[in-house]
């Protein structure tokens, strides 16, 4: 790459997170519209799948649950469902995208734990096996059952920018949607991008600094989301088949090929809880780890 490719820094909001780009580009035109193109990528997206939209497909499709009429879907939604069938079954019904509703009782802004009462009420409306879907329809047959993808798609997005951007003729990046990172290429002189994984009791200590040339880190934990509820930590993670937070692992960083991969494994591990650990090793993972008491297990 030659020198007068120049860095490009690209701070913006996107999957309701902060957002970074880091690129090289042969000249302004090129990196503008790049810009542009991050934007133009990332936007669908957000109208399809983001719960936060009340006339998002994912919206559309969480009304119409129990009302008899599945809605119609893309080649792109009916993808990301197979690749929510895939972890749901790797992880034996613990990576369920239709678990979202626990947050109804589970919210962050609560300060006292759910009720027995109001969690047996959630679960039966719990399960991807009950969903009704094939490459051109979606359906939910409970009323009150809903579809959430914020496991999945902000990585896919990571990856969908990333493959944007090398199809612009750009080699060397990084991508970084809410603390998910893909990396197009290395730097031009050859080294990796320098990225780093933090103490989850202590967010400002990094724990490693890692220099990645290719491929994805995401990471999955306890510390940047939970609740303080009488002295005890609960994570945002939850067990859709208890209704209940998981506990075993502070946190898990992952490294592979495609965010989408990385961060489902992440959130698997942590919702593996006290096997986490034991399988990222068995499944021969490329991972950092932080355990309950704070020991640092890794495979890099």
């Amino acid at each position: 790459m030659k020198n007068k490719w120049q860095l490009v820094n690209f701070s913006f909001h996107a999957m309701g997170s902060p957002c970074h780009a880091q690129f090289y580009a042969p000249n302004k035109k090129i990196a503008q519209r790049a810009k542009n193109e991050i934007r133009r990528c990332l936007e669908p997206l957000e109208q399809r799948y983001s719960r936060y939209r009340d006339n998002s497909l994912i919206s559309q499709v969480n009304r119409s649950a129990g009302k008899g009429k599945a809605t119609d879907i893309d080649a792109e939604t009916a993808a990301l469902l197979a690749y929510a069938q895939q972890c749901y079954e790797g992880s034996e019904g613990l990576f369920d995208v239709t678990s979202g509703i626990l947050r109804r009782i589970w919210s962050l802004d609560k300060t006292t734990l759910p009720t027995e009462v109001e969690i047996a009420s959630l679960l039966p409306l719990i399960g991807w096996d009950k969903v009704e879907w094939s490459e051109k329809s979606l359906y939910l047959p409970l009323a009150g059952m809903q579809l959430d993808f914020g496991g999945i798609v902000k990585e896919y997005a990571a990856d969908s920018v990333s493959q944007l951007l090398q199809q612009m003729g750009i080699t060397s990046g990084l991508i970084e949607l809410g603390g998910d990172i893909k990396v197009i290429g290395p730097q031009p002189n050859g080294e990796g991008w320098p990225v780093a994984i933090r103490d989850p009791r202590a967010p400002d200590k990094l724990i490693v600094q890692l220099h990645l040339k290719s491929g994805a880190l995401t990471s999955s934990g306890d510390y940047e989301r939970f609740q303080l509820i009488d002295g005890v930590r609960y994570s945002h993670l939850l067990n859709p088949k208890t209704g209940m937070p998981v506990s075993g692992l502070q946190g898990v960083s992952v490294i592979s090929e495609h965010c989408v991969i990385a961060g489902s494994v992440a959130t698997i591990a942590m919702l593996k809880a006290e096997q986490g650990l034991g399988w990222l090793k068995e499944n021969e993972v490329t991972f950092f780890c932080c355990t309950s008491d704070g020991k640092i297990e890794k495979n890099m």
